[in-house]
């Protein structure tokens, strides 16, 4: 009997023109729908037509959450959304001069379940349009910001809550699905999640697309003006806009891409972090009150509990357990030229939440306040570099808040700094490399390479890139 022929390997099928239509989108700076002087009055509009308010309580008023009597440990009472638990990190090998804590205890929120975080593009008038919501989450500092299309966990759109049905979520799941553009697994944050994934998605709808209350159509080019604006694009949007697939040259970088792999893999390696999961009740250095369980020295962060009235949400009332930072965060990319081509300084971050051992992140990611009372040697590489920037060294700045479904008023100032030899040398020390913002964008296609904060840089480099031109 012969031999059946060999099949042909398959072949991915790009869209040529998708480079160039993300930059017309990203060059637009007017849209069809919604001018973005205007935009500033729509989004005061849409928080004036629906019912806001949030309020601290303690623990006992909580409804459906309570604290294990074995182990500590918050939970709802069907089992689903979240618990709040205890961690215990140790790293044998050391930070390698990244802080002076090598085992650590924690709070931290386990939710194993995948969310979609999607945002639904359309083009009209030939230029693409992102579909963009004003969503309040609780921890908002302003409450109303410009979330996703669709920004849900797996409780929310399969209605554990008994809610409502999530808006748009056929495009993102299921037969209805749109043309993809963008799909790709990415962490949250590794220092208050455990292994905590999102579903990240872009997809271009196919057909006509309803434009539903606190909705709006708006460019790249609008949405980089407003990532210009303290605590308007929330961090779902700008993780989502940091997997678009920008232009770039992709040359000129100091490490080439095998290289960068090469590295990225022997950090991973060279990190032995063990992160176990333990019980709250009795964590050390930490202590529960009936407001709060933060840590006996006042430091990092505290978990609260709230009770929340929101008019346009799914669920229109409910309690929940935050997590509140004791102080704003500072995350900034250090950034020279090397031979024409603009580098950033990246990190290979050890925090305890994540899946793998490390991921990439910002140049400094760090609160200040819990390192104000370490003498220089210990303090953090790089904070006081950007902590003393002048301010024609900063390309770019703006307060953003963190994920304010599980996060109180936490906020960081973002920035992106520029940098000399003596400030940041072309040869860093263990742990931090140069890289080119096409290698990131590289980088997003795959899971759990850059972290959550290092892709709202990513999205705010492209934002300034746009702006510069």
């Amino acid at each position: 009997m012969p031999s059946p022929s060999p099949r042909p390997p398959l072949k991915a099928r790009a869209d040529v023109r998708l480079p160039s239509r993300i930059a017309l989108s990203a060059a637009a700076a007017e849209g069809v729908q919604l001018r973005t002087g205007d935009f500033a009055g729509w989004l005061a509009e849409r928080g004036r037509a629906g019912e806001f308010r949030v309020e601290r309580i303690p623990f006992a008023e909580l409804d459906g959450w309570s604290f294990d009597e074995r182990t500590g440990n918050l939970a709802h009472r069907s089992g689903r959304f979240f618990t709040v638990e205890g961690l215990h990190v140790t790293e044998e090998d050391g930070p390698y001069g990244d802080g002076p804590y090598a085992d650590w205890h924690q709070p931290v929120i386990r939710q194993p379940e995948v969310g979609v975080l999607g945002i639904l593009v359309k083009e009209f008038n030939g230029v693409l349009h992102f579909l963009m919501q004003a969503k309040m989450e609780p921890g908002n500092p302003n409450l109303l910001q410009l979330s996703p299309t669709v920004q849900a966990t797996r409780s929310n759109y399969t209605k554990v809550h008994k809610g409502a049905d999530v808006k748009y979520i056929e495009h993102f799941v299921g037969p209805r699905r749109g043309r993809v553009i963008a799909d790709v697994l990415q962490s949250e944050h590794g220092s208050w999640f455990y292994r905590k994934s999102n579903r990240n998605m872009i997809v271009e709808a196919s057909g006509d697309v309803p434009l539903l209350d606190d909705f709006c159509w708006l460019t790249l080019g609008q949405i980089g003006e407003l990532l210009h604006r303290d605590n308007v694009v929330n961090m779902d949007s700008r993780t989502v806009l940091s997997c678009l697939p920008h232009p770039g040259t992709g040359s000129g970088a100091l490490l080439g891409d095998i290289e960068l792999l090469s590295w990225i893999t022997g950090e991973r390696a060279r990190h032995d972090v063990r992160a176990e999961r333990v019980p709250l009740a009795n964590l050390p250095g930490w202590k529960r009150g009936e407001q709060a369980v933060e840590h006996e020295d006042g430091r990092y962060f505290r978990v609260v509990a709230v009770s929340v009235r929101a008019g346009n949400r799914e669920v229109t009332s409910w309690t929940q357990p935050l997590f509140e930072p004791v102080g704003r965060g500072v995350t900034a990319f250090l950034t020279r030229e090397f031979g024409g081509v603009q580098h950033v300084l990246v990190h290979a971050r050890v925090e305890g939440g994540f899946l793998d051992t490390v991921e990439l992140g910002p140049t400094v990611q760090y609160t200040p306040e819990n390192y104000a009372h370490l003498d220089a040697p210990h303090r953090p590489r790089f904070l006081d570099t950007v902590l003393g920037a002048r301010a024609d060294r900063i390309r770019y700045e703006a307060v953003h808040s963190e994920e304010g479904g599980r996060f109180l008023d936490a906020e960081s100032r973002y920035l992106i700094v520029d940098a000399d030899e003596a400030d940041a040398p072309q040869h860093p020390p263990p742990g931090y490399a140069w890289v080119t913002p096409e290698q990131l964008t590289s980088l997003v296609r795959h899971g759990h390479y850059l972290n959550v904060q290092g892709r709202t840089l990513l999205a705010c480099l492209n934002a300034t890139a746009v702006t510069a031109r």
